[in-house]
């Protein structure tokens, strides 16, 4: 162990809010389980315990594996990766699963494993190291909107087809991190318009054309639509339940909380231990431990600027932003849901929520950002190093 903590690099302050998220994360979700393991189980909730316990480990051996990689092979990485990420998107898109009616088709199954895997969020991950590379690229050169189409937007809107139809929130999530990452890096604000405008016409076009050809999405327009209309008004609908549910577990909790294990909403609240695990978090630990875990989130977002700060190269700099900001940007909106700020998503709680994707594309995110952050200790250290053979003194004093 304590030879593995001396291999440890990077930012120390982000590898503590990362053990501090996940440690928390046992207790709102082994209580939070409870509904799952009446539905789907025996009642006994230890097994949802153990299945946790094994994301988080296998998050945090990804996470620790890809600190210790050399940040710039991220960028011949994501350009092998984009081709095999359309590829995965493609066959998670024909699979055309659907939930009660409704195109769900976000999930593969991995063979021989037989573990579930959302293609989407490993997409997130590459396709913003890739934006990171090519903004990196062209930083001070002066390139025109055409030069630009095929290298950098044709993938981004390619990767955004694909998720489009079956989850709307990471489509829009995905866009809007690419749009705050382009502006970041320099790109033209007037290419940034034409852009946005594109975008915008393309979803237009996409609606129009699921309300026409219905059997082609089976009813998921309808579902983002009634999702919209629904936190705008007071319709009885699912997604209203929820909502209820969740508040009514946040008054329950009030500023000290029912305790550990004590939420009842826990089983009447669906997605308790995933989507709406902020609510029953509330629920037992109250506005201050809700509190807590906002200030957690924000420390990671102070880090991360600091990171991006201290890089050594623009290319750095873009990516922790790029890898780094979408994770607190999916907390608060997970947040924001709970408490009706925001209408339902199914975005989880980064760290917290159970679910083993969410889990290890947070921890791939969060290493490629540990491992950008170690490249300037290195320097640091090199430059202690070279002032210390300089100075005879410095030597000696080490050996007396």
């Amino acid at each position: 162990m304590i030879k593995i903590l001396k291999n440890i690099k990077g930012d120390r302050v982000i590898w503590a809010v990362a053990a501090l998220l996940a440690l928390f994360s046992f207790l709102p979700v082994y209580s939070a389980s409870s509904n799952l393991a009446y539905l789907y189980g025996d009642g006994d909730t230890f097994i949802f315990l153990v299945k946790h316990f094994a994301h988080l480990v296998l998050g945090f051996l990804i996470m620790y594996g890809v600190h210790k990689i050399p940040y710039q092979y991220f960028k011949g990485l994501s350009i092998i990766m984009i081709p095999l990420v359309i590829i995965l998107l493609l066959v998670t898109m024909a699979q055309n699963t659907t939930i009660e009616g409704a195109n769900a088709s976000r999930w593969i199954r991995i063979p021989f494993v037989g573990v579930t895997f959302q293609t989407s969020t490993l997409a997130a991950v590459v396709l913003m190291t890739y934006v990171a590379r090519y903004l990196s690229k062209i930083k001070d050169e002066v390139v025109s909107f055409k030069e630009t189409i095929l290298p950098l937007w044709l993938p981004v809107f390619l990767i955004l087809m694909l998720i489009l139809p079956a989850n709307f929130s990471t489509a829009a999530i995905i866009f809007s991190m690419v749009m705050m990452l382009v502006f970041l890096g320099g790109y033209p604000f007037k290419y940034i318009m034409v852009v946005l405008g594109t975008g915008l016409l393309a979803l237009t076009f996409f609606i129009l054309f699921a309300k026409a050809f219905p059997e082609v999405f089976p009813n998921r327009v309808d579902t983002w639509v009634n999702r919209i209309e629904n936190f705008a008004d007071d319709s009885e609908t699912q997604e209203d339940y929820q909502i209820e549910r969740a508040k009514i577990a946040i008054a329950r909790g009030g500023v000290m909380g029912t305790g550990p294990g004590k939420s009842v909403q826990r089983n009447f609240l669906p997605q308790s231990s995933s989507d709406f695990i902020y609510a029953i978090i509330i629920e037992e630990w109250g506005f201050l431990g809700g509190f807590f875990l906002m200030l957690l989130y924000l420390l990671l977002l102070f880090r991360l600027i600091i990171v991006a700060h201290k890089s050594v190269d623009v290319f750095g700099k873009l990516l922790v932003i790029g890898v780094g900001l979408p994770i607190v940007f999916q907390a608060l909106i997970n947040m924001a849901v709970a408490v009706e700020l925001f209408p339902v998503t199914g975005q989880t709680l980064p760290l917290i929520s159970s679910g083993g994707t969410s889990i290890w594309m947070t921890c791939l995110a969060i290493g490629i950002v540990l491992s950008i952050s170690s490249k300037r200790e290195e320097i640091i250290e090199e430059q202690q190093y070279r002032e210390k053979e300089e100075n005879p003194l410095e030597v000696l004093h080490e050996i007396l």
